[in-house]
């Protein structure tokens, strides 16, 4: 595949969906979790949701249960644990591996597109951040550590 919109993947409320319906958007692409040192991040995430999606900005969140055993609820307690803690409104997805041979094909799409440091192309930690442009392409990756506001200058640039 060339770009993100030919792959899919299941809604937190089990519905399959098609990232063909972003198609035209900038994407920020997210592996997320409950109970990681990282969590307060679905804030910035929510923040960079309200202000930028009426101009063509969407987050996408992928919670992931590989890293320390951060994500251990069901789909049902994710949605719960973002709209009460966070007050989530951005697209949330249904739990996957990022790494591995379970690994979901668009984040072996992503990590391809945009290898992290080194070249490895092995996610690190919760949070890592793919940047996608509107024709679909990973035009960058960020690390946990980044914070979702650092990115501002970056998704203005392709808006």
């Amino acid at each position: 595949m060339s770009d993100v919109y030919g792959f899919a993947a299941k809604t937190l409320a089990g519905a399959n969906a098609s990232l063909s319906e972003y198609r035209g958007r900038v994407l920020l692409i997210v592996n997320t979790a409950s109970k990681c040192g990282f969590t307060p991040q679905y804030s910035g995430l929510e923040a960079l949701w309200r202000k930028y999606q009426d101009r063509g900005f969407a987050v996408l969140g992928f919670p992931c249960n590989q890293f320390g055993k951060q994500e251990p609820g069901d789909a049902a307690q994710i949605a719960s644990f973002c709209s009460l803690s966070y007050d989530v409104t951005f697209p949330m997805f249904e739990k996957i591996d990022v790494n591995g041979e379970q690994t979901h094909p668009l984040y072996a799409f992503l990590k391809e597109a945009q290898p992290g440091l080194l070249g490895s192309t092995a996610i690190k930690w919760n949070f890592t951040k793919f940047l996608v442009d509107r024709s679909g392409a990973v035009t960058a990756r960020y690390a946990p550590t980044t914070k979702p506001a650092e990115l501002e200058g970056a998704i203005e640039k392709l808006l």
